[in-house]
C-alpha cells in the first residue's frame, strides 16, 4: 500500500515545484547572456579554439596548437598517448628511438638525420619505411630507393610514403632529367625546346608597377614549354589564363606570358585551326581576334546574328541566352555554365532583379561597392569565361563567341582599346576577381585586380526590319587595387547591358529639320523686324532695328527647337515604347552619351524662348494706355441763382472719374488672366506622372506597364522618353484647358475679354492701347444713350433699350457694331500725342530731374489729361483733318504675316478686328509663348534633378513669381499712364 503511493507523491511534488518555478522565476531569467568574441588567430601559440565554448583553451603539457588552431599536438619529440577522452597526452620519446613517427603515435630511430619537426628524414629520390608489411612499426626506419630505371621508372610521391611511376615526360631508361634536359613542373622538357629565360612578372599600369609573381615564377615556363612540346591541353589553357591575367598585353619581351602565347600561336601557323576559326589554333585557348586593321569592324558590324528579337507574336523573343566555358586557373575546365544571375555580376541582389539583365531591350546597369576582405575569401584563385551566346535551335545548337574589349590591354605600353574602333584589339576569355597574380610570395597579395566594369552592349542592324543584332560586344574594365588595409577597403563594380542603334540618319534628319526650319525662322522674323519698323514708322536701319531682329529671331528659333524636340521625344515614345509597332525589334533608344545633343538643343530652347518671354513682358509693361471719357457735362439747376434773379438758371455738373476708374481697374484685373488655370495644368501633370503611374513609360525598356513591382528592376530613365512624355503631357493638358475655355466657360460662364469691351460701352469710356509708337489698338467705348452718369433706373432702361434694338449700335462706324481695332497712326497724331503727354511722362520722373520753378505738377498733369482727353475724342470725330483716320478691313495675307502695307503717310488706318487682338498686350493673347514657356522650364528642371515632384514645384514658383511682377509693374505702368491712382487699382 506505501509502495503504490510513493509515486502519486512524487508526481504532486513535482506538479507544485513546476508552478512555483513559474510563478517565481528564478533571477537567472534575467541575466543576459553574453560572451566575449574570439576567433582561432586571437589564441596564443600554447592555445587552442575550442570549437564548442566559442574560446581559447590551454593546451596540455608538452602540447602546442595545430596549424588549423582547432585543436592541440604534441611538440617536437614528443608522441601522442591515445585516451578515453578528446585530450590526448604527450610523452617523450626515449633516446635510442628519438624519432616520432609520420602519424605521431609512435617513436622510432632513424637510419639518418631527423626534421625541424623530429621526425625521419630520407635522401632526395627516397621513400620512408616505418612499419612492416604488418602494419607494426619497426624499430628502424628504413630509407627505400625508389628504381628510376627501367622497367619500374618510379619516383617517389608527393607525400614521400610510397614509389609510384614517373612522367611520361622523362627518358624512357631513367626518372632522371638529366642535362642538357630542363626539370620544371614535375616534367623534363628537351634543352633547347625553349628558353628559360623567362619573365615572370606581371604588370599593373594602373599603379605603375610591376613584379614577379609567385603562380608566374612557378607554373609560366612549365606551361609554356609544356603546351609548346608536349601540346598539353591543360599547360596551354594555364598558359592562356596566364595572359589574360597579364590583361592580354603585348610588349617588345616576347618572354612574358601573351609574348610567350603569341609564339606558341605562330609556331602552329601550319596546323589546321579549330572549329574553322583562324584565330583558334589546336590545343591553344582562343585569346586574340588578331592585329589587322579595321578588323573589329568586321567583326562587330558585317554579319548580324542568324537570329532576330521579336517583341510580340508567335515568333516573340526577348530573352537573351548566354552560355560560357570555365576554366580554372590551372587550366582545367570546369563545366559549361549559363549565364544568369550573379554569374558576371560581382553585386549582390535578388534573383529576379538581376535576371532582367538578361531581356532583350531592357538598358541594365547595376552598381557596388564591395569589400576587398570578401573578395579575398570569395575568390581565392580567378575563374576565367569564354562566353557565347546559345543560338538554340534544338538539337544542332549553335553558339556564337562574344568579343571582349579589355580597355586595360596594352601594346607596347600604350592602351590600345581606349581610341577609336578601327585601333580595337578585341580578345576572348575574362575573369572577374584575380588575387593571386598579384602575390610575390604565398602570403596576402600587393595587388588584387577587380573587374570595375562589365558591359553588354548590343548593336541593332540598321535598316532591317527583322530584329536583328550585330555580335554583341563584351567591354570589361578592371581596376588595380593595392592591399593596404583589408578591413576598410572597398572597390567598386559595375554590370550592364547596352543597346543601341545607328544614330547618324535620325541625327541627320533632326539637323535637316533644324536647319530647314531655322530658315524659316530667318524669314520670319525678317518679316516681324520689318513689321516692327512700319509700326516705328522709323526707316533706319540701325543696332536697335538688329537687336530686335535678333530678340525675334530668339523666340521663332526657340520655336522650332521646341517643335523638332518634341517630336523627336514622342517619335521615340511611340516607336520604342509600343509593342504593337514593334513586332520585331527595328528602333531602340539612344545610349545616354547619345542623348547630350539632344539635351543642349532642349537647353537652347529653353534659354531662347525665355529670352522671348522676357522680351514680351518688357513690351507689355511699357505700353501707352489712355482711357478716353466721352462723358459730358450735364446742366443742373441752381437754386440761389433762381433766388436772386428771379429766373431758373442751370449749370453744368462735373463729370464724375468714377467711371474712369473702374475702367482702370478692371483692365488692371485682367492683364495676369490666362487660358488655362496653372495650378490645375500642374496638379493635373502630377497626377498622370506620379499617381498614374505614367512616368514609368520613360524607364530604359520597351515595358508599357504603369505600375511596377517594387520586387521587379527599374532601368534608369531616358532623357529623350522623359522629355517627350512630359513635353506631350503638358501640352496635351495645356491645349485641353484652352479647348474647354474657349469653347465652354467663355460660351457659357464668363468671357472676361468681351465683358471688358461690353463695360467701356456701357461706361462711355473708350481705350487706346499703343504697343508701338505709331501702331496699337483701340477699344471704342462710346455709349449709344449718349451719356453714362445716371441713377440706376435710367442705367437699366437704357440697356433694356438697347436690348429691344430702339438705339443705335455700338461699332465706331454707323450701322456697324465693331468696337475693337487694330491702329496704324501716322506720325502728325504720334507727334501731337507726345506734346500733349509730356506734362505725364514729366510727373513720372525722378523728383531731383523735376523743374524747381513748376508752379504744380499735379494740376498741369491733369491739364494735360483734359487736354488729351478731348484731342483723342477730337481725332475720333473727325475733327482735324490732317489727323484724320479711314477704316478698312485687313487683307488676309496682312493678317497671316502681322504686317500692314499700306502706311498711314496722309490718314491714320482703323483695321477691324473681331479678333479683338488688343489681348496681345496681355497674358491672355500670348498664351502659347507662356504654355511652351511653362513646358520647357518644367522640362529642363526635371532633366537637371530627375524629379517631376520638384519641377512642378519650381514651375509653380515661376509662375507666380511672374504673375506677381507683371501684375505689380502693369498696375504701376497704368496707373502712370492714365493719371489713375494706384489706390483705386484693387
Amino acid at each position: 500500500m506505501a509502495t503504490g503511493t510513493l509515486p502519486s507523491v512524487v508526481n504532486r511534488c513535482r506538479t507544485f515545484l513546476t508552478l512555483f518555478l513559474l510563478i517565481y522565476p528564478s533571477p537567472s531569467h534575467c541575466q543576459q547572456f553574453i560572451i566575449p568574441f574570439k576567433e582561432p588567430k586571437d589564441c596564443g601559440v600554447e592555445e587552442f579554439f575550442d570549437i564548442s565554448s566559442l574560446s581559447c583553451v590551454k593546451c596540455g603539457s608538452n602540447q602546442r596548437r595545430s596549424p588549423t588552431g582547432l585543436s592541440c599536438i604534441c611538440q617536437t619529440g614528443y608522441q601522442a598517448l591515445p585516451t578515453d577522452k578528446s585530450s590526448i597526452n604527450c610523452q617523450k620519446c626515449s633516446t635510442d628511438k628519438p624519432a616520432v613517427t609520420s602519424d605521431g603515435f609512435g617513436c622510432i630511430s632513424c637510419p639518418g638525420s631527423l626534421s625541424d619537426e623530429g621526425k625521419c628524414r630520407c635522401p632526395q629520390g627516397n621513400i620512408l619505411v616505418e612499419r612492416d608489411v604488418n602494419g607494426n612499426y619497426l624499430d628502424e626506419a628504413k630509407c627505400v630507393a625508389c628504381n628510376g630505371s627501367r622497367p619500374a621508372l618510379s619516383v617517389p610521391n608527393s607525400s614521400g610514403d610510397r614509389c609510384e611511376r614517373c612522367q611520361a615526360s622523362f627518358t624512357n631508361t631513367s626518372c632522371v632529367c638529366s642535362p642538357p634536359n630542363v626539370q620544371a613542373g614535375g616534367l623534363c622538357f628537351p634543352s633547347g625546346s625553349l628558353s628559360t629565360n623567362v619573365n615572370p612578372s606581371v604588370n599593373f599600369a594602373q599603379l605603375k608597377i610591376s613584379f614577379h609573381s609567385a603562380w608566374f615564377v612557378k607554373n609560366l615556363y612549365s606551361s609554356s614549354a609544356a603546351c609548346l612540346v608536349f601540346s598539353n591541353l591543360t599547360a596551354c589553357q594555364a598558359l592562356g589564363n596566364m595572359c589574360v591575367m597579364n590583361m592580354h598585353s603585348f610588349s617588345a619581351m616576347s618572354t612574358d606570358a601573351c609574348g610567350l602565347f603569341n609564339t606558341i600561336f605562330r609556331s602552329r601557323a601550319a596546323l589546321s585551326s579549330t572549329q574553322d576559326i583562324s584565330y583558334w589554333r589546336v590545343n591553344l585557348p582562343w585569346l586574340y581576334y588578331g592585329d589587322e586593321p579595321g578588323l573589329a569592324i568586321r567583326v562587330l558590324q558585317t554579319n548580324p546574328v542568324p537570329i532576330g528579337f521579336s517583341f510580340r507574336g508567335k515568333n516573340k523573343n526577348t530573352e537573351i541566352k548566354l552560355i560560357a566555358a570555365v576554366y580554372n586557373v590551372r587550366g582545367e575546365f570546369l563545366r559549361w555554365q549559363k549565364i544568369r544571375g550573379r554569374s558576371l555580376q560581382l553585386c549582390p541582389d535578388t534573383a529576379k532583379r538581376q535576371e532582367a539583365a538578361f531581356s532583350f531591350g531592357t538598358a541594365y546597369r547595376e552598381s557596388c561597392d564591395l569589400k576587398v576582405s570578401e573578395l579575398l575569401e570569395m575568390y581565392p584563385e580567378p575563374l576565367f569565361y569564354d562566353v557565347f551566346m546559345d543560338l538554340g535551335d534544338g538539337d544542332n545548337r549553335k553558339l556564337l563567341p562574344l568579343p571582349t574589349l579589355v580597355s586595360n590591354q596594352q601594346y607596347n605600353g600604350k592602351f590600345i582599346n581606349q581610341e577609336s574602333m578601327k585601333n580595337w584589339y578585341l580578345s576572348r576569355r575574362m575573369f572577374l576577381v584575380d588575387t593571386l597574380s598579384g602575390r610575390e610570395k604565398p602570403t596576402q597579395p600587393k595587388v588584387i585586380r577587380v573587374v570595375s566594369s562589365v558591359t553588354i552592349r548590343f548593336q541593332l542592324v540598321p535598316r532591317t526590319q527583322t530584329g536583328q543584332v550585330y555580335p554583341p560586344l563584351m567591354m570589361v574594365t578592371y581596376n588595380d587595387v593595392p592591399v593596404t588595409d583589408i578591413s576598410t577597403q572597398k572597390v567598386s563594380t559595375t554590370f550592364a547591358v547596352e543597346y543601341e542603334m545607328d544614330q547618324n540618319e535620325a541625327r541627320m534628319k533632326t539637323d535637316t529639320a533644324l536647319g530647314v526650319m531655322g530658315g524659316v525662322a530667318v524669314l520670319c522674323s525678317l518679316l516681324k523686324t520689318v513689321s516692327w519698323k512700319r509700326r516705328i514708322a522709323s526707316p533706319l536701319i540701325d543696332a536697335k532695328t538688329m537687336f530686335t531682329f535678333l530678340l525675334f529671331y530668339a523666340g521663332d528659333l526657340a520655336n522650332v527647337f521646341f517643335v523638332v524636340t518634341v517630336g523627336t521625344g514622342l517619335y521615340w515614345l511611340i516607336f520604342y515604347k509600343s509593342l504593337k509597332a514593334q513586332q520585331f525589334v527595328y528602333v531602340l533608344l539612344p545610349l545616354p552619351a547619345q542623348e547630350e545633343q539632344f539635351v543642349t538643343y532642349i537647353g537652347c530652347a529653353f534659354a531662347l524662348k525665355a529670352v522671348q518671354f522676357l522680351h514680351k513682358l518688357t513690351l507689355q509693361l511699357s505700353v501707352d494706355v489712355f482711357l478716353i471719357d466721352w462723358e459730358r457735362p450735364r446742366n443742373k439747376a441752381s437754386n440761389r441763382t433762381a433766388q436772386a434773379t428771379g429766373e431758373m438758371k442751370h449749370d453744368p455738373s462735373p463729370v464724375s472719374i468714377w467711371r474712369t476708374y473702374f475702367v482702370a481697374n478692371e483692365w488692371n484685373e485682367i492683364q495676369t488672366i490666362r487660358k488655362i488655370s496653372p495650378t490645375f495644368q500642374i496638379m493635373a501633370v502630377l497626377f498622370f506622372l506620379e499617381v498614374l503611374g505614367f512616368s514609368n513609360l520613360a524607364l530604359r525598356d520597351p515595358l508599357t506597364t504603369l505600375e511596377r513591382s517594387p520586387q521587379a528592376y527599374t532601368p534608369s530613365y531616358s532623357l529623350i522618353l522623359r522629355y517627350g512624355l512630359a513635353a506631350t503631357l503638358w501640352l496635351c493638358i495645356g491645349f485641353l484647358q484652352v479647348i474647354f475655355f474657349t469653347v465652354f466657360y467663355e460660351c457659357f460662364v464668363e468671357d472676361k475679354i468681351r465683358q471688358f469691351v461690353d463695360l467701356c460701352s456701357v461706361s462711355n469710356i473708350s481705350v487706346l492701347l499703343l504697343s508701338h509708337r505709331c501702331f496699337g489698338y483701340y477699344i471704342h467705348g462710346r455709349s449709344v444713350h449718349g451719356h453714362a452718369d445716371t441713377n440706376m433706373e435710367e442705367m437699366n432702361n437704357n440697356l433694356k433699350r438697347e436690348g429691344e434694338s430702339l438705339v443705335a449700335q455700338r461699332g465706331l462706324l454707323p450701322n456697324t457694331d465693331i468696337q475693337t481695332f487694330q491702329v496704324s497712326i501716322n506720325n502728325r497724331l504720334r507727334s501731337q500725342y507726345e506734346r500733349i503727354r509730356e506734362p505725364l511722362s514729366r510727373r513720372n520722373r525722378p523728383s531731383r530731374l523735376i523743374d524747381a520753378s513748376s508752379a504744380n505738377q499735379f494740376e498741369q498733369s491733369t491739364r494735360a489729361y483734359n487736354t488729351m482727353n478731348h484731342f483723342l475724342r477730337s481725332v475720333i470725330d473727325h475733327v482735324y483733318p490732317d489727323m484724320d483716320y479711314i477704316v478698312r478691313d485687313k487683307l488676309m495675307f496682312e493678317r497671316v504675316i502681322g504686317m500692314e502695307f499700306l502706311e498711314p503717310n496722309e490718314k491714320s488706318i482703323f483695321y477691324n478686328d473681331d479678333a479683338h487682338s488688343f489681348s496681345n498686350v496681355l497674358f491672355y493673347g500670348n498664351e502659347v509663348t507662356l504654355l511652351i514657356f511653362d513646358t520647357l522650364f518644367f522640362c529642363v528642371v526635371d532633366l537637371g534633378s530627375q524629379s517631376f515632384v520638384l519641377a512642378a514645384v519650381l514651375t509653380y514658383l515661376q509662375q507666380m513669381i511672374f504673375r506677381l511682377i507683371r501684375h505689380s509693374l502693369g498696375r504701376r505702368n497704368l496707373s502712370n499712364k492714365t493719371l489713375v491712382d494706384e489706390r483705386f487699382l484693387i
